[in-house]
């Protein structure tokens, strides 16, 4: 049955009905539009007073919706760093443990710990690399690259060759020789001799602001993963490091692995160990403190992203108030809707039989 459009014209009770029809039929629109979208209308002006509070909360909840995600996606990052960090805390720990058997009476034990540690300077270039999907965790802003570009082949690697030479040449330049070499081509940011990236390959101070962070709230960052070159928080110190830990226990791993069973009763090879196992020590404990502060780090966050998350759920619960139908109640409106709906139109189909009857008894 088509739908009359106007009802001028329409004389007396039929028009009254035809009018009727029309206005419950354009509520049967909105209430099946309603329950279709799941929303009161789909413009604010069509949300009455609901509008202001829809228009000024919804940008709000998406800003809190974003950080969340960045918060997760950031401890994530962190999590799997964390598990490096262990890994390569590991490695250096063991090895720390057995420099002291370097000065003992047996000088087989040279040459094994020399060869475990540069397979350990393999897997430590390689953890360096370690990755949390397509990012590179230790790389800061430049996550697309890995921060060592070679990790299985820097054996051959100029930074290795150099320090295995200088510890070749113990004989000849003596313990402070050796030293001094060792910590100059691990401090070394030049690409012919760094085993870092270009971009990793700076100064501590040239990538200070260079580490990744997340955004937690309006102009709010925190800090997450520290860079494979560069410390995060905790400083190295000491009297033999090049100021990153990283670079000191690379350095470490390359001067045992440079060792020989020869040079066991060289002059100045005590020094030398003595010297890698200070400079080990205190590698590791810069690097545990550094694993610390971001694993309180990973703790707040966690934290700020449940605050988060319970505000999101207020704000949501008001916008839902503001915009989103009641469905129970509109489904069953729907249904009164169209039973007033038929009743109309089988009013209307009378009202006019009515009327064709004192049209024909009047003529």
């Amino acid at each position: 049955m088509s739908m009359i459009s106007a009802t001028s014209g329409i004389p007396g009770t039929l028009g009254l009905l035809v009018g009727n029809s029309v206005a419950i039929n354009n509520d049967l629109s909105v209430l099946t539009e309603q329950a279709s979208s799941g929303l009161i209308a789909q413009s604010y002006a069509g949300l009455g007073g609901g509008a202001a509070t829809s228009l000024s909360l919804s940008p709000v909840l998406a800003s809190q919706q974003t950080w969340q995600n960045n918060i997760g996606a950031a401890t994530g990052v962190m999590q799997v760093a964390q598990t490096a960090l262990t890994q390569i805390s590991s490695v250096a720990s063991d090895f720390y443990s057995q420099i002291p058997d370097l000065n003992g009476l047996n000088p087989s034990n040279i040459d094994n710990i020399a060869a475990s540690a540069r397979s350990a300077l393999q897997q430590v270039a390689s953890l360096l690399d370690t990755t949390e999907g397509d990012t590179y965790v230790f790389a800061g802003q430049d996550s697309a690259n890995p921060p060592v570009p070679d990790p299985d082949n820097i054996l051959s690697s100029s930074f290795f060759t150099q320090i295995q030479s200088a510890v070749g040449n113990l004989a000849t330049s003596g313990a402070s020789g050796v030293t001094s070499t060792t910590l100059a081509v691990a401090s070394s940011n030049d690409p012919g001799t760094s085993p870092f990236s270009a971009t990793l390959s700076q100064p501590a101070s040239a990538l200070a602001n260079f580490r990744a962070s997340v955004t937690v709230g309006q102009g709010q960052t925190v800090p997450t993963v520290m860079l494979a070159s560069a410390n995060g928080d905790v400083a190295s110190t000491g009297s033999s490091t090049t100021g990153s830990y990283m670079r000191d226990i690379l350095r470490a791993l390359a001067t045992l692995g440079s060792l020989s069973s020869s040079q066991a009763d060289t002059t100045g090879f005590s020094q030398v160990v003595s010297d890698t196992y200070a400079s080990l020590g205190g590698a590791i404990t810069a690097l545990n403190g550094d694993a610390g502060v971001m694993g309180d780090r990973q703790s707040q966050l966690q934290a700020t992203q449940t605050d988060l998350s319970d505000t999101s759920t207020v704000l949501q619960s008001q916008v839902s108030n503001a915009q989103d139908v009641d469905m129970t109640a509109t489904l069953s409106k729907i249904t009164q809707t169209q039973t007033q709906l038929q009743a109309s139109y089988q009013l209307i189909a009378e009202q006019q039989k009515l009327t064709l009857v004192s049209y024909l008894v009047s003529a």
